[in-house]
This record gives C-alpha cells, sequence and structure tokens, in this order.
C-alpha cells in the first residue's frame, strides 16, 4: 500500500505544472505537438506528455551591429534595436515559433541576417552623402521586408531604430572637410551679401541727399532769381520815376546817375570785406562812365516809349 501510495503521490506531482506569466507552454506527445500550457498551474499526463518549450509572449529586443557599402564604395557601419514580440498565442502562431527554428539562437542569427541584408540592399543603392539624410527612409525599407519575414515565423516586427550611423575615419574626415568649406562658403556668401545691401543702402542714401541737395540749390536759385528780378524791377520804377520828375522839372537827368555811381562806390567801400576792386576814380573814368550809364538809360527809355505808343 505503502508504494502504491508513493507511486500515485509521484505521478501527481509529474502531472502538475506552473507555466509563468507572460509564457506559455508547448506540450508534445511522444515528439508530436499537442496542445498549448497557458500561466498558471496545469495538469499534463505524466510520462506521455512533455513540455518540448517555453516561449515567451512579452516584447524582446535585440542590438545589431554591422557595416554596409554605398554605391561610390563607401563603408557606413550602423547600430540598431530591434523591438519584436510573438503576434499571439493561438495555436498556429505558437507552433510556427515553436517549431520553425531548433533553437533561439538559429532564430536570432537569422533575424540579424535578414535585417543586416535589408540595410544592405538599401544602402547599396545610395551614394554617401545621401545617407545620413535617409535615415528615416532606411528604417522604413527594412521595416517593410523584416516585418513580412517575421509573420511567417510567428512574430511580430514592434520597432525598428537606427541609433547609429558612421562612416570610417577617413571618409569622417572628408566630410568634416566639407561641411567646414560649406559653412565657410556660405558665411562668405552671407557676408558677400550684406556688403551689398550696406553699399547698395549706403550709395541710396547719398543718391537721396544729392537729390535733395539739388532740389534744396534749384529752389534756392529760384527764389534768388526772383529776388533778383523783383530788385531789378523796383529799381527800374524808382529810377523812371525819379527821371520823369526831373524831366518836369526840367533838371538834367544825369544827376541820377552821378547819385548811382557816388552810392556804388560808398556800398563797395562799406561792404568790400577786405576784397579788391580796381575803379577809375580820374574826372574822364567818371564822365566815360556816366555816358555809357546814360546811353543805357536813354536805352532803357526809348525801348518803353516804343511800349506805349
Amino acid at each position: 500500500m505503502l508504494i502504491v501510495a508513493g507511486i500515485v503521490v509521484l505521478l501527481l506531482f509529474f502531472s502538475l505544472v506552473t507555466v509563468q506569466q507572460g509564457t506559455v507552454a508547448v506540450i508534445t506527445v511522444f515528439g508530436k505537438y499537442s496542445r498549448i500550457m497557458h500561466p498558471g498551474l496545469n495538469f499534463k499526463v505524466p510520462i506521455l506528455e512533455m513540455i518540448f518549450k517555453r516561449i515567451t509572449i512579452q516584447n524582446r529586443s535585440i542590438e545589431l551591429g554591422f557595416q554596409a557599402v554605398t554605391i561610390d564604395q563607401a563603408n557606413v557601419h550602423f547600430t540598431s534595436l530591434l523591438l519584436f514580440a510573438v503576434m499571439d498565442n493561438q495555436d498556429e502562431t505558437i507552433k510556427k515559433v515553436a517549431f520553425k527554428f531548433v533553437s533561439d539562437r538559429d532564430f536570432m542569427a537569422a533575424l540579424s541576417r535578414t535585417v543586416e541584408g535589408s540595410i544592405r540592399a538599401y544602402v547599396a543603392t545610395k551614394k554617401q552623402a545621401e545617407i545620413l539624410g535617409q535615415r528615416r527612409e532606411i528604417t522604413e525599407a527594412v521595416k517593410t521586408n523584416v516585418d513580412h519575414m517575421l509573420e511567417d515565423w510567428g512574430f511580430h516586427l514592434l520597432d525598428l531604430q537606427i541609433n547609429d550611423i558612421t562612416f570610417d575615419d577617413e571618409v569622417m574626415r572628408s566630410m568634416s572637410k566639407v561641411v567646414a568649406s560649406n559653412n565657410l562658403k556660405a558665411a562668405a556668401e552671407n557676408e558677400g551679401q550684406a556688403l551689398l545691401i550696406t553699399k547698395t543702402k549706403g550709395a541710396e542714401a547719398d543718391g537721396n541727399a544729392i537729390k535733395i541737395a539739388a532740389e534744396a540749390e534749384r529752389e534756392a536759385a529760384r527764389m534768388r532769381g526772383q529776388a533778383v528780378a523783383l530788385f531789378r524791377e523796383e529799381v527800374a520804377k524808382g529810377m523812371s520815376q525819379a527821371a520823369k520828375e526831373m524831366h518836369e522839372a526840367n533838371m538834367d537827368t544825369s544827376v541820377i546817375l552821378f547819385s548811382m555811381w557816388t552810392e556804388a562806390i560808398k556800398n563797395f567801400t562799406e561792404n568790400g570785406k577786405g576784397n579788391v576792386i580796381f575803379l577809375d576814380g580820374s574826372v574822364d573814368g567818371m564822365q566815360k562812365t556816366l555816358k555809357e550809364m546814360m546811353a543805357l538809360n536813354n536805352l532803357e527809355m526809348f525801348g518803353k516809349s516804343g511800349e506805349k505808343k
């Protein structure tokens, strides 16, 4: 009885199976798939049913590092992070995950080579200068290929991140020189444009100043001309009135010319401001000047009498 009781206890012990949360257990009978055990306490038939594999349905990640070559023969080094998980806990999906590969090591090797091959195939069609600016395009292209492959294996791609893209040291140095030269070129262009703008604005300002000064000078000249014309008109009126009055009084009009002559000499003396003016002060010179002024006066009076006629 004790032996039978012991055997029963052993059979009961071996028939109890605990499956951890986040995992499932694949059960086989004589090496053939039978069923799936879900998280919690499960029962199996001792000796007949065996646990073939415990499969996690939690998210899994793998970090990959590899090298690719561009179309212009530049070596590019990639570091990527792959996040994936089992699609679901259905029987068909779990059977794919359990029996597609001999071991997890083989699965990881195939996954790494698939991602690496997809990135290499994409990079081989691009030039070195295009790679750094196409991180997103590379990720999307690889996601499409890898996700389709993982579905055949019972997995689903959650995320793919390309964390680092680097080139060989020589290529990096040449790229740094290109960037530096481009920055210097851009700085020179900006400086040239700024200088051009400055000179253009300065020229515009000078032109406007010259234009304003010319306008002011023209207006001043016009006003000076009007003043001179008005002065001459008033002088002519005064001389005409004085000549008329003297003529009516039977006086010689040359007195007016003599008075103008003396007033002119007086003004030269008072307002000369150090300038040297040569005048013929002799009696003959004065008479000559008076005759010229009388001739001008007679000519002006003749012109006015002609207008009156």
